[in-house]
């Protein structure tokens, strides 16, 4: 059994790893905005905080709008390669398609995805800057609000080349060719560093921005990511064939099938993403402070989502193509492999967290109040434990999206965030008077509700899959 435990980890790792080296770059960029925040004052990281909360959460909601590309692009390519083995290149790949009519399915899933996230681009931005107008109403401080919606004006340019650059990314996975995705990032990291030190100050004479400066970087970086990867694929010979910006070719059919598996994704993801919103308007209803030491452990704990982020996609997309090839005990294993590698990386993560909380916060919390270091060290203790909960249930997402099962991911959190832990998030908070810590304990919950939820529902739905195979044959 280790034996095949370690095949198997080799064999995702292939596509894992470049994928969790990628997201744990693309993270850093909010991690850089955070740390700068955080120099600029408690007040500033409150509010930058809440509006990459308002941003990530209309930004993963679009980003859930083009991921099945990746699954449905990797499918379609492994109908190809199947025809291709043939000695007729036209030969029936036993599905009823011919390797010709698998490439143009490719190339219309990427046409599709591309129009999908213009669309989602452009509607997300307009309800960011909405969403900024809102806070006044919902309880928090007015210096805090002021500076929000400054920082939103900025970031809602950067929505459209995000997810632009999400749907070219989910092809390059789909096509198992992620390498430049990593180089891509690396290198913006720095851009988005160097971006945000001038216009946070206002360097070679420009003005100088403060927090809204941090969010004109930020637009700027995703731009130049999306140039940067489109033409990347443009040069590559196995992707150049496939991609094109004629969006106003899209098929019918073929939208209609992305955004069938996509809406749910989408509302999987910000179910999610709204869950953890809600909880910082919660976090911020307790002060400042509370806000700052909600925002420092909510990205130390983002940053190690990533590496469920690139398990669970990796597996997904496995997923997808063991069961285009009819292996269905592949898929079986897929599963326990991710959910051991994630449980590895997270042990480790979690003793540093219980034995050097100051260390680890030392980044985010360098402003002076001691109360939002108290805080969040409490919180660590609890995210210690938390994480094993929340990979494993982006992994049970990911998993059911390789199914094409997006349904049961989106009715699934809302039982578990919803209505097990957004409940016990506030009876904890405010019932019983934990404050933040209650709110953290409550996010555990959810996410432990919801990992197992998932986790079944995999596992049910793959013996399903596998006895309706055996009984066609």
């Amino acid at each position: 059994m280790l034996t095949t435990l370690l095949r198997d980890s080799r064999a995702l790792g292939v596509l894992a790893v470049p994928l969790v080296l990628t997201q744990l770059a693309q993270v850093a960029l909010t991690t850089t905005d955070t740390v700068m925040m955080g120099l600029l004052g408690t007040t500033e990281l409150a509010a930058g905080g809440l509006a990459i909360v308002i941003f990530n959460q209309i930004r993963t909601m679009g980003v859930g709008l083009v991921t099945s590309v990746g699954n449905q692009v990797a499918a379609a390519a492994a109908r190809a390669e199947q025809s291709a083995d043939s000695t007729d290149p036209d030969a029936s790949d036993g599905s009823g398609r011919s390797r010709e009519s698998a490439h143009d399915e490719v190339r219309a899933i990427v046409r599709a995805g591309l129009a999908v996230a213009t669309l989602a681009g452009l509607a997300g931005a307009l309800l960011m800057i909405l969403l900024g107008q809102a806070l006044a109403w919902l309880g928090q401080d007015a210096d805090v609000v002021h500076l929000t919606q400054n920082m939103l004006f900025a970031l809602a340019p950067g929505l459209l080349p995000c997810l632009w650059f999400q749907a070219v990314r989910q092809f390059t996975v789909g096509m198992r060719r992620p390498q430049a995705l990593l180089r891509i990032t690396v290198v913006s990291i720095g851009v988005n560093a160097g971006l945000n030190w001038i216009l946070i100050h206002g360097t070679f004479g420009l003005p100088r921005l403060g927090l809204t400066g941090v969010g004109i970087a930020t637009s700027t970086v995703y731009l130049l990511s999306f140039l940067a990867l489109y033409l990347s694929a443009k040069k590559d010979r196995a992707l150049a064939p496939f991609l094109a910006l004629d969006i106003n070719r899209t098929d019918p059919a073929v939208l209609k099938r992305i955004l069938g598996l996509g809406v749910p994704i989408a509302a999987t993801y910000g179910s999610e993403a709204g869950f953890f919103s809600v909880t910082a308007l919660m976090a911020g209803s307790f002060g400042p402070d509370a806000l700052a030491a909600h925002t420092a452990v909510n990205q130390l704990v983002y940053i190690v989502f990533q590496v469920a982020v690139g398990l669970s996609h990796a597996a997904s997309i496995n997923v997808s193509r063991e069961l285009a090839l009819g292996n269905h005990d592949g898929a079986r294993r897929i599963k326990n492999t991710a959910l051991t590698c994630a449980a590895a990386v997270m042990a480790g993560v979690g003793i540093l967290y219980l034995t050097v909380p100051r260390l680890v916060l030392a980044p985010f919390l360098d402003t002076g109040s001691d109360r939002a270091l108290t805080i969040a060290t409490q919180l660590l203790v609890v995210t210690a434990f938390l994480q094993f909960f929340d990979c494993a249930q982006n992994i049970g997402v990911g998993l059911l999206r390789g199914l094409d099962d997006t349904k049961s991911g989106f009715r699934i959190t809302l039982i578990g965030y919803w209505a097990v832990g957004l409940p016990a998030a506030w009876l904890l908070a405010y019932a019983l008077h934990l404050d933040t810590l209650g709110i953290w304990l409550g996010l555990l919950t959810g996410l432990a509700a919801t990992a197992a939820l998932l986790l079944r529902r995999y596992s049910t739905a793959l013996s399903t899959a596998g006895h309706l195979t055996a009984s066609a044959a």
